[in-house]
């Protein structure tokens, strides 16, 4: 039987995930709302807000953007512009890119 490895995340998403996180957790207590009452909301238990909260990376995503929604967090405003918007403009993009990745073969000469 293989033994389990922890899995290991770059600085960048762990931080990302507890700004999401504390995000959360100040704009339910803005909003002057029991730990409880927000899990209830969301359909989570108390323990899995509380992983949320603290960043925790095991947490869905799902769940996590959901709380955030409920709370009044934004997601993705750093761009003026609907989130819509922001979704066609990436499909325009993603439409101009060849629509397999394949595994290169030859070495890339990056002496310059």
């Amino acid at each position: 039987m293989p033994r389990s490895r922890a899995r290991t995340y770059s600085r960048y998403s762990l931080e990302a995930a507890a700004l999401l996180g504390q995000s959360i957790r100040l704009g339910r207590r803005e909003q002057r709302v029991t730990a409880q009452d927000l899990a209830d909301r969301a359909g989570i238990t108390r323990t899995t807000l509380r992983k949320i909260e603290n960043g925790d990376m095991t947490s869905e995503i799902g769940l996590a953007f959901e709380v955030a929604t409920l709370v009044g967090v934004k997601l993705f405003d750093a761009e003026t512009g609907s989130i819509a918007a922001r979704r066609e403009r990436i499909d325009d993009r993603i439409a101009l890119l060849p629509k397999t990745v394949r595994k290169t073969t030859g070495k890339f000469d990056d002496d310059f």
